[in-house]
């Protein structure tokens, strides 16, 4: 009889940076963490498309209820633009629609594009993301024969630099490759960002590639691939970035006394200092336990999530 493979220990709570490979959704990544945590209990902040590689910041147990706010970070991404071809997503993986012959656009006029997509924008979301429409995604309404307009939704681009734009190599009317460095806000699409650039000169455009290489305050210099997580030996459990060390790198903290973790573990309020930043904020004990999130709330700091419950 064949003996079944020993399960691998539980990681710890805690906080994963994986460098997702292109070709698998941000659903695959999560399912093979399961395995390489030891535990069901993993989800993962800001979703990728397939084709996209990068940071993928992974939850682990309790650090799960951690990932809305890292969800909610600034991201920055490497992507390359093609101008003079349009796909039915906006991406590579889409069928191709219109081709236009785009070697007429000078470096002037695409820095002069540039501009107008920086700073805050309204953006409309590309028709095949993962939006709802009346209880349904919107990508499954394209997909099913329908048209789908999604309202515009205000988005910040900090950073959009681009450099020399080059030839591709295509077939049919002649193509420019761009490739880009952005930081932007959360929600924000660099496929529609590749279609508006591409419209704005007129010639139009769609994502040819895409890295992301930070969410908040993780950056690729802490990704490992699913390849080298899974190095790790049958019998032991995962290395993770630990709740108080992956709290460190997305709130602000307040350090405890030892009677205020106490209190605040029993989901008790604390007395304000004036020192607080405005939103979430970490509360850490003394022996580094991140005790849980608290905010200002007039003359005192209110527990919103409490990790480290009272015993």
């Amino acid at each position: 009889m064949n003996e079944r493979p020993a399960r691998r220990p539980t990681a710890p709570d805690g906080f994963v940076v994986v460098d997702k490979p292109q070709g698998w959704t941000s659903h695959d990544v999560v399912a093979r963490m399961r395995r390489l945590a030891g535990t069901r209990k993993v989800g993962h902040a800001g979703t990728l498309d397939p084709m996209a590689t990068g940071v993928l910041v992974v939850g682990v147990g309790r650090a799960t209820r951690l990932l809305t706010y890292v969800t909610g970070a600034d991201k920055d991404y490497d992507a390359t633009i093609r101008l003079g071809r349009t796909t039915t997503t906006e991406d590579a993986e889409g069928e191709p629609l219109e081709a236009h012959d785009a070697s007429g656009v000078t470096r002037e006029a695409l820095a002069a594009a540039v501009r107008g997509l920086t700073g805050d924008l309204e953006q409309v979301p590309s028709a095949v993301s993962a939006i709802k429409v009346d209880g349904r995604r919107a990508y499954a309404r394209v997909r099913a024969g329908e048209v789908v307009e999604l309202a515009a939704r205000p988005v910040t681009v900090a950073r959009f630099e681009v450099g020399d734009p080059r030839a591709a190599q295509v077939a049919g009317p002649p193509a420019l490759d761009v490739d880009a460095s952005l930081t932007v806000s959360s929600g924000t699409y660099v496929r529609a960002l590749a279609r508006d650039l591409g419209d704005a000169l007129g010639v139009g455009g769609h994502l040819v590639a895409l890295r992301r290489t930070r969410v908040g305050g993780y950056g690729l210099d802490l990704a490992r691939t699913l390849d080298e997580l899974a190095t790790t030996p049958d019998d032991e459990p995962l290395t993770v970035v630990g709740l108080a060390d992956a709290a460190r790198a997305t709130f602000p903290v307040r350090d405890l006394a030892d009677d205020e973790a106490r209190a605040l573990s029993y989901g008790r309020r604390l007395p304000a200092t004036g020192d607080e930043a405005a939103g979430p904020t970490a509360a850490i004990a003394p022996d580094g336990r991140l005790v849980g999130l608290v905010e200002r709330r007039g003359p005192w700091v209110v527990p919103t999530l409490v990790l480290a419950p009272a015993s």
